[in-house]
Order: C-alpha cells, then structure tokens, then sequence
C-alpha cells in the first residue's frame, strides 16, 4: 500500500477519455450492468431470483444483533424476566384471557437493528477538535493492497475526498483536486476546511440529513408523520385545496405525493413513487417552522453541533430555481461523523441524540412497496427492485447494489456525492466529488466491486 491510512495525498486529475459534460446524475439513470458480481461472503448463502424465475446471485441473512452487554442491560434484562414470570402468574390466577386484538402489520424490510450483529470492540468517536484516531487495514483484516485499488478507482473517478471509517476510526482516507472540474460541480463548492478538506454541497444526500431532524422534530412533539403538510406551511402546491391536504409529511418522505415537479395533482397520495426534489424541500421548512428555528440553528442545536459536524451548514443556491433553493454544503469527514451517528442507532459518545429507536428502524426499511429500495429518504439496499430517481423512473429487477453486502444504507446526491454505513463490516464511507460514473458505469457498482474484494473473509 502506497500511502498508511489516515494520511491526506492530494492526486492529480487524470482525465477520462471521451468525457462529456452531462446532464446532472438526479435526472439520469443511477445504475447500470445489474447483472456483475455479487456479494459473495454471507454467514448463510441463500439463493436469489429475479421476477423471472433466474437466479440472480447469492445473499447473506444475518443474525440479529446481540444484547449489549454491560451492567445496565443485565438489570433491565432481570426486571423484564421478573416482572414477566409474575404477569403470567397474575394471568394464570385471572381465569380465561380476553382475545387480543390483531397483530399490527408486518413492516416492510428489516429494522437496522435486525440486518447485522453488532459484536466486538466498542465504535470510536473522534473528538471535536484533535486528532481522528487511524486504524491499519491489515490489523482489521482488510487487505491494504485491494483498498488501495478502490481508493484508485474514487480517485480516476473524479473524486475530491473519500473517508472509509471502521468501527469509527479511520481505515483510509484521501482528499483530492480536481483540475477540470465540471461546471456544476463548481457551482456547488465552497472552497476548503481548516483541515484543506473541500467543502461541497452534497446535493440530495441532505434529504437523509433533513429525515433525522424530522426524527427529532417528532421526538419533541412538534409534529407527526400522518400531519398534512399543510398543517404546517398553510398553501404549498397547485393542487386543489383537498387534493393537497391529503398529503402527509410521510408522503413527502416516501416520495409518494402523487404531485407533479411542479407540484401539481397527478395521483392519489401513495398510489405513485416519483423521486420528487421540489416537493421535498419543503420539508425543511416544516423542520424549521415546528422547531420556531431557522434551517441553521435547528441543525445545528439539534444535531451537528452534537455530532462536532463543524464544517457543515445550510447554504442558499444562487444557480438554483427556488423550488430546490438550499443546499447542505459539508466534508467528507463531516458526512462519516453522521454515518457514524446512523451506525450506532443515534448515539455519539454514550449520549442519545435521538432517542426515538423506532423512528430509525423505520427510517432505515422500505417506506413502501412501489420501490422497495427507497425507505424515509434513504436508500436501502438488499431489496427484490428499485426504482431509479430519473424523471420518469427506471424499474430494475435486484437489489440497489448488487456488490456491495445486502445490508447497506445510503444516502446518495448528484455528482455522485454519497454516504454508504454497512453495519455488518462496521464500515462508514462518504465520497465528495465530480461525477463519477462514466459511459453507463454505475460508480456503486464499481467502487463496492473493490472494496469488497479487499474487504475481511467471512
């Protein structure tokens, strides 16, 4: 391996033969060539197949993650046991049970919690200021020669920075300049960190963002997912009145408004999936005005601040029409704290930033069957389709990912801007750049086809 992990090589821009500039990745198809290599390291191998009877490849089933164990857990264990013996007591002495009501419907997808075991040593949590403690590849079982492979590929790829976290220290980590950099993705820097990272807009990575502070919001009973969102901004689109108030701050989430781009009234709420930017970003709105905060404050009090997120802030987009006005700019390091954050189910340091574990679980499992890859605006892979965040979308059979483990997560802008967490190789990677698929070469796909080739046997 050239470099040891944790130190900063600032590469230069090679250019790709025949490069274009194109069309912004949110209005182009995300994935191409499915049908490549699989995730070949489960505990349990089990068979795959498409909507046509073929077998698309194998899949890991994990088990589910393991109790905590510390003192506290053991009490709450012991008082659950105690207090269930002397409930089926009372029950037995009580006579005949009334009938219990009707389970409530099986959720779509896993729960986080239930897609990994956690196991092993404690995650690490860099300080807000100091140094971010490194771990070697070799001593996390990683093979150092392949990562390098894949930090390559980010790096022909038009990245500006790559941080790959395990259990939270840093495994590897690259920072970039790009000499020719396209004409949006200049639109949306803002120069560098303290540290000389870049800072960039993420683009729609800040929808996976905005989903925790609805959390929060939530948690601190200043809305709910079935409110209209009306209920909160007064008039918003061009519906009719009652066509309007029938969606839900939920719909918003799920991408299933049934509006238009222009928000205009084009189906039933929830009867259509439209990955719909502009209608989204009024979510923030919502956040803001439920909070009686404006966008900065109520991410920061909320949240970055917590997580020592120091170089990320809500920015205006002066190249934007209003309907997709606001961007949130940040590092590559920032971005892997809030992987981090998501990986320990809203934790940082011992300390609950979001105590609502429910609200995660949902967040991180398909919010609907249209597309099943699509949970409250996070990517989530594993799934039997997707659909693609063109205008109108792609349907392809298979998962999100198709090498990268079935367990992923991601939060995913144009300009191929991305945050991945895989709680089952404890792994957070957040990549800042230009866009880095090439001639219908999905940058998921090639990336995770590294990455998990230098990635520990299983």
């Amino acid at each position: 391996m050239g470099r040891p992990a944790g130190n900063r090589a600032h590469g230069a821009y090679r250019e790709w033969p025949g490069r274009r500039h194109r069309a912004p990745l949110a209005w182009r198809q995300l994935r191409a060539g499915r049908n490549r290599n699989r995730w070949l390291r489960p505990l349990e191998l089990l068979h795959r197949y498409d909507g046509h009877g073929r077998r698309r490849g194998l899949g890991p089933r994990w088990p589910p993650r393991p109790l905590r164990r510390c003192g506290m857990a053991r009490a709450r264990i012991a008082l659950a046991i105690g207090g269930a013996a002397a409930a089926s007591l009372m029950l037995a002495c009580a006579g005949p049970r009334p009938e219990a009501p009707a389970a409530p419907p099986e959720p779509v997808g896993e729960a986080l919690s239930d897609r990994a075991p956690a196991g092993g040593p404690e995650l690490y949590y860099p300080p807000a200021e100091g140094p971010w403690e490194t771990v070697d590849p070799a001593a996390a079982g990683w093979d150092a020669e392949r990562l390098e492979a894949a930090l390559a590929l980010a790096e022909e790829r038009d990245s500006t920075g790559v941080v790959i976290l395990h259990r939270g220290r840093i495994l590897a980590e690259r920072h970039w300049t790009l000499d020719s950099p396209s004409r949006g993705h200049a639109n949306g820097s803002y120069g560098r960190s303290d540290d000389g990272h870049a800072i960039e807009d993420v683009a729609s990575v800040q929808k996976s963002v905005v989903a925790v502070l609805v959390g929060m919001a939530r948690e601190r009973g200043r809305l709910t997912l079935g409110d209209p969102v009306t209920d909160h901004l007064g008039r918003w689109t061009e519906a009719s009145e009652d066509q309007e108030r029938a969606v839900t701050l939920r719909h918003l989430m799920a991408m299933t408004t049934g509006l238009t781009p222009a928000l205009e009234y084009e189906a039933a709420p929830g009867a259509k999936w439209l990955y719909n930017t502009p209608a989204y970003h009024h979510l923030l709105r919502v956040v803001a005005a439920a909070a009686g905060l404006d966008r900065n404050e109520v991410t920061r009090e909320w949240l970055t601040g917590r997580l020592g997120m120091r170089d990320s802030t809500w920015k205006p987009r002066p190249w934007a029409n209003s309907a997709i006005g606001t961007g949130f700019a940040t590092t590559a390091r920032d971005l892997a704290r809030f992987g981090l954050f998501i990986q320990a189910d809203g934790v940082w340091d011992g300390e609950p930033v979001i105590q609502d574990t429910d609200y995660l679980a949902e967040m991180l499992r398909p919010s609907q069957s249209l597309n099943p890859s699509y949970g409250l605006l996070w990517w989530v892979n594993g799934q039997g389709s997707s659909q693609s965040w063109a205008i109108p979308p792609v349907t392809t059979a298979g998962t999100l990912i198709p090498a990268a483990p079935p367990d992923l997560l991601a939060a995913q802008g144009a300009r191929d801007r991305k945050l991945y967490v895989v709680p089952s190789l404890n792994l957070v990677v957040s990549r800042l750049g230009d866009a880095g698929s090439r001639d219908g070469s999905s940058f998921n796909d090639a990336f995770w086809e590294r990455l998990i080739e230098a990635a520990p046997e299983t």
